[in-house]
This record gives structure tokens, C-alpha cells and sequence, in this order.
């Protein structure tokens, strides 16, 4: 009783006073030990029992001291057990089985926990769902899913955990037709849409990209818990669409859901982005009103955040008030005044970060990269790849994305070439530095054949990739097949084409002299029409000798912005091409009585 209601100073002077003890009283205190996580209390007393008074263990206490084992990772305390098991007279059933899986998992040995598995003669829901948390914990996903594909052969019914579970593997592979085929199967099983299957459906999708079906999830679910919102909050993150996530973190206020660490952290995240000052500080004041400052992850993202609306001091006060720095902490730091151009105080971090005690990790060396390639600095650049070699970190492919990028920008491509060929593996990221790259610098085809083979290797492309794919099209000239890539982004990957893809193709079409059609195309899109999309169509205009149209598209631009200079000069040249030389001198008069006013250039990211 008193080891159960948590009085084991209690339960253990009991026990001591207790002239007989046998089995049960043992596995009690055992138990009560283990399950309050006093694990070394807890192998002592088995220890205890087995050697001094020799009592032979049950089957409820192999598995609490087995348990305790798992706790605190005892791998060879936790074997010698297992050895006591196999030599003892009790059955090791499914009960045992199944804690021993557990054990073996959390202690990384997923070998020991996948021959208990298949060893056993009957398991059930409980060991499969402990094998598939010890992959998922050791970052083996696939090998999780395949243990699950084998227990569905079995014929048997999934559960609420196991449902929830597996939904979380589908998540991290970003397996979307797997988890959907996982849907039905729980639908036809019946399976009861409680908290944990909710935000792990809600996970799932948003995970997945598939940001309308979690809102759909989140929506039809009874009572969605914080957890569930702050899903659905991060998958906006993640896919860019900041706006969407402050609404959502809003209208959960409005629920009366109280915000958790990570949420805090994924909406400060999308204020930063969004340059959403006022909000951002409102968000810090409740921060410090629910006592969140005291979680690093919510600190690091409140630094984040600051140095994002190039508040550095602010940034550089919330991480010198923080009680204890992590890794992410000095990257946060050194990453913000890094990209704000303060590069000697971003060094001395560096160095500060050195002397206490943390090693720079792939994201630090992402962030000096990055900018390594913005200003561009290639000899720095250069140096910083000669680091990371030594440590083993170029064959990584956050550092390996990063010195694509940097070599690229700084038009090192036969470079950045080798880097991308020397990955073994590569993200989208690295696909998408390795195609911009070429483009940007008028490789063209390159630039496509990179593409093809990335589509050969089921990678799928996101708006960056189109950019740099429209982007060569217009460098080798095939409007017919930019046309097709515009749209196949909404037909076959629903992507919603931005500013950027429609200028490309406009300023396609205008190279080619079909100012009418590149006209039509931006007066049919739905994509805001700012400066860049009008010039492209200007500059094909002034080529083409189009004045009607000429004259429509600088007035757009004039329209957006009255001081544009260039739009004006372009439109006094199509004059002066087409003879009416009164036209171009007022164009000329314009221009000569605004005053230009150029300002310094800095590398912002």
C-alpha cells in the first residue's frame, strides 16, 4: 500500500520490520522502486534477494528488475537477468518477453530485442509496439515499418498505441501513401480516435506536406489537445506558410488551450520569418507570464526570433540570461550575427562557444558557410571545408548542402560539383543548391540534367527547385517545356507557383518576342504581380519594339513604385528606337529631375 501511494521510506521500514519475506513481498518493493525510477535501489534489492536470502524470482520480478535495467541503460545487469531467466524454473512468456524487447531497445541493442521477438511463440500488440519503439528510438524507421508490415501477416488487429505509433514512422519517412493505406486499416479495425491517434494523425500529415488533411484531422477530432495544435502549428512552419501558423497559434489561444514549450518555440519561429515584431514581443511577455523562459528549446527560439528582426542586442541579452546553453544556443547566436554582417563578434562566439566546452557542430558550420557563399568569400569558405574534413563532417549532408551552396555562390561550380557528387546522401537541399547554382550562372542544361536525375531518384521538387528549373529553361530557350514545368508545380506537385516562377516564364516568353502571350499569362495568374514580373515583361518589350505594351507595363511599375528609375529609362530607349525623339527627351526630363540615391550594399540572408 505505502510503496504504491509513493511512501517507500515507508514501504521499506515495513519490510525491514517484517520477520518473513518471500516472493511477493520482494517483487512489491522491487517494483515500487523501479517504478518511482530509483533503478539502482531497485537492482540492489534484487541483488539482495536472489544472493542473501535466496529466493528464486517470479516472473513479475525479472520483469521489475528488468525494468529498472532499461531506465538507467544497465545493458550487462540487464543480460546477467536475462541469463537468471533461461536458468530459473519460470516460464518466460509473452509478459517477460515483452519487457525484455524493451529493455534491449532503450539500451540500443536492437539485435538482443529483434531475436526476443522473433523467438517468441505468440507476441502480441505490446511487443511489437517495444521492437518498433526501439527502431524508432535508434532513428531506424524503415527497419520499424517492415517489423510492422510482418505482425499485420499475423492477422492481427492494430490498437489505439500501435495506430499512433506507426503513424509516427510514416511521419518521419514522409511515407504519405503508406500512412493513408494505415488509415483505412485502423478504420476497418475500428480503431477509436482518441488524443494519441489524433496527434499523431495530425503529425503525420503536416509532416507530410499534406497540410489540409491534418487542418481536417485537427478540425473533425473531439477536443484536440495542445499537443495536436502544436502539430499542426509546426507543419505550417516547416512548409513556409508562417502567416497560417500565427493564425493557428491565435485561435488556439482563443480555445483556451495553454501553449507547451515546442509550441512557443514553432510559433516564435514563424514570427521570426515573418519580421512580426510587436507580436513576437507579446509572445516573449506571456513567455516570462507562464514561466517558459526556464526551458532552453523556448530561450533558444526567443534568441532566434530577435536576431531575425535584427534586434541582436536583444537576441544576445535573452541568450546571456538563459541558465544553461546548449549547442543550438551558440549556434542561434552566431548564426544572427553572422547574417547581420557582424562577423568579428560572431568569431569571438565562436571562440567563447570553444572554451566552454562545445565543439562547433554541422549547423555552426552551415551558418559560417552560408555566409561564406553571401558575401561571397571563398578563401574563407575554402578554409572552412579544410575543417570539416578533418572531423569526418564534409560526407554530411546538412555541411555538404552548405558548401554546395557556398561554392555555387561564389561561382565555384566545378567545386561545388565534386562536393555534390562526394555526398552519399543527398536532401533536397542539396539538389536544390546543385540546380540553382548551375542556373544562376547560365549552365542551363546542367542545371536540367541535375533535375532529371533527382525526378530518377523519387525526390520530389519544392517551389525553390522550380525556380531554378524555370530559371534554365530560359537559359537554353525552351518555352514549351518551361510551359509544361509551370504546370506540372499545381497539376502533379501542388505547388502554388510564386512571383518568382511567374517572371521566369514571362521573361521567357518575352525573349522570344511573344509580348501579347506573356502579357495574357500575367493577366490569367493568380500570382501577385509586383516590379519583377512587370520588367521582365518591360525589358521583352523594349526588344521587341512592343510600345503598347511597354508603356502598360513601366506604368505598372511606376504604379508600385513612382522613383523606379530603370523602368523609365527603359521606356525613354523604346522611344528612342522607334524615332519619337519628343517622347524620349520627357522620359529623359523625368529622370534628370529625380534625385538617385544609392545606398550601401550589405549581404542580408
Amino acid at each position: 500500500m505505502y510503496s504504491k501511494i509513493g511512501y517507500i521510506g515507508y514501504a521499506q521500514k515495513l519490510f525491514d520490520e517484517m520477520l518473513v519475506r518471500n516472493v511477493i513481498t520482494w517483487t512489491s518493493l522491487i517494483s515500487a522502486y523501479s517504478q518511482l525510477g530509483l533503478s539502482e535501489k531497485a537492482l540492489s534489492c534484487f541483488q539482495l534477494m536472489v544472493l542473501d536470502d535466496g529466493i528464486a524470482p517470479n516472473e513479475y520480478t525479472f520483469v521489475a528488475a528488468i525494468s529498472a535495467c532499461a531506465q538507467v541503460g544497465a545493458l550487462r545487469n540487464g543480460k546477467e537477468i536475462h541469463g537468471k531467466m533461461y536458468r530459473s524454473e519460470e516460464t518466460v512468456n509473452t509478459f517477460v518477453n515483452n519487457s525484455l524487447i524493451n529493455f534491449y531497445g532503450k539500451c540500443g541493442s536492437l539485435e538482443s530485442a529483434r531475436l526476443v521477438f522473433d523467438t517468441m511463440p505468440e507476441p502480441n500488440i505490446v511487443s511489437c509496439v517495444s521492437l518498433i519503439a526501439s527502431y524508432t528510438q535508434s532513428g531506424d524507421n524503415e527497419e520499424g515499418l517492415i517489423v510492422f508490415s510482418k505482425f499485420m501477416r499475423m492477422g492481427v488487429e492494430i490498437n489505439e498505441f500501435l495506430y499512433g505509433s506507426v503513424l509516427g514512422i510514416c511521419a518521419a519517412l514522409e511515407v504519405l501513401n503508406v500512412g493513408m493505406q494505415l488509415q483505412c486499416i485502423a478504420l476497418k479495425c475500428g480503431v477509436r480516435m482518441d488524443q494519441f491517434v489524433v496527434t499523431a494523425l495530425v503529425n503525420f500529415y503536416a509532416k507530410c506536406g499534406e497540410l489540409e488533411l491534418a487542418n481536417k484531422a485537427l478540425r473533425e477530432a473531439n477536443k484536440p489537445n495542445v499537443t495536436a495544435w502544436t502539430a499542426l502549428i509546426g507543419g505550417y512552419v516547416q512548409t513556409g506558410k508562417c502567416r497560417e501558423a500565427i493564425d493557428l497559434f491565435q485561435e488556439m489561444l482563443f480555445a483556451g488551450l495553454k501553449p507547451n514549450e515546442q509550441t512557443f518555440a514553432s510559433v516564435l519561429g514563424a514570427l521570426g520569418r515573418e519580421k512580426e515584431t510587436r507580436h513576437g514581443i507579446q509572445i516573449h511577455c506571456l513567455i516570462i507570464k507562464l514561466g517558459f523562459q526556464s526551458f532552453t528549446l523556448v530561450s533558444n527560439a526567443t534568441s532566434d526570433f530577435y536576431a531575425k528582426i535584427g534586434c541582436l542586442d536583444e537576441s544576445f541579452k535573452t541568450f546571456c540570461e538563459m541558465e544553461v546553453h546548449d549547442i543550438v544556443s551558440w549556434n542561434t547566436l552566431i548564426a544572427g550575427f553572422l547574417n547581420y554582417g557582424r562577423y568579428e563578434l560572431a568569431i569571438k562566439f565562436i571562440e567563447n562557444m570553444l572554451l566552454d566546452g562545445f565543439d562547433p557542430n554541422i549547423y555552426t558550420y552551415s551558418s559560417i558557410l552560408s555566409v561564406c557563399g553571401d558575401l561571397p568569400a571563398a578563401e574563407w569558405g575554402k578554409q572552412t571545408h579544410c575543417r570539416v574534413i578533418k572531423p569526418g563532417l564534409d560526407s554530411n549532408v546538412v555541411v555538404g548542402s552548405a558548401l554546395i551552396d557556398m561554392y555555387a555562390k561564389c561561382g565555384q561550380l566545378n567545386n561545388a560539383r565534386k562536393v555534390f557528387d562526394f555526398l552519399p546522401i543527398k536532401n533536397l537541399v542539396s539538389w536544390n543548391s546543385m540546380i540553382t547554382g548551375y542556373a544562376q550562372h547560365g549552365f542551363g542544361r546542367e542545371a536540367l540534367e541535375i533535375y532529371d536525375i533527382m525526378l530518377r531518384c523519387r525526390v520530389k521538387p519544392n517551389d525553390i527547385t522550380f525556380v531554378g528549373v524555370l530559371s534554365a529553361y530560359g537559359h537554353v530557350g525552351d518555352l514549351e517545356a518551361a510551359l509544361q514545368c509551370f504546370g506540372s508545380m499545381t497539376k502533379d506537385f501542388r505547388i502554388a507557383p510564386r512571383t518568382d516562377h511567374l517572371a521566369c516564364v514571362v521573361s521567357l516568353y518575352a525573349r522570344n518576342g511573344q509580348t501579347k502571350e506573356a502579357h495574357d499569362l500575367i493577366r490569367s495568374s493568380r500570382v501577385e504581380q509586383n516590379k519583377v514580373v512587370w520588367r521582365s515583361l518591360l525589358f521583352g518589350c523594349v526588344n521587341s519594339k512592343d510600345l503598347d505594351l511597354a508603356v502598360l507595363a513601366a506604368e505598372k511599375i511606376l504604379s508600385i513604385d513612382l522613383d523606379d528609375v530603370s523602368a523609365r529609362v527603359m521606356l525613354s530607349n523604346i522611344y528612342s528606337d522607334l524615332g519619337m525623339w519628343s517622347e524620349a527627351s520627357e522620359v529623359r526630363k523625368v529622370i534628370e529631375g529625380k534625385t538617385v540615391k544609392k545606398e550601401t550594399g550589405y549581404s542580408w540572408t
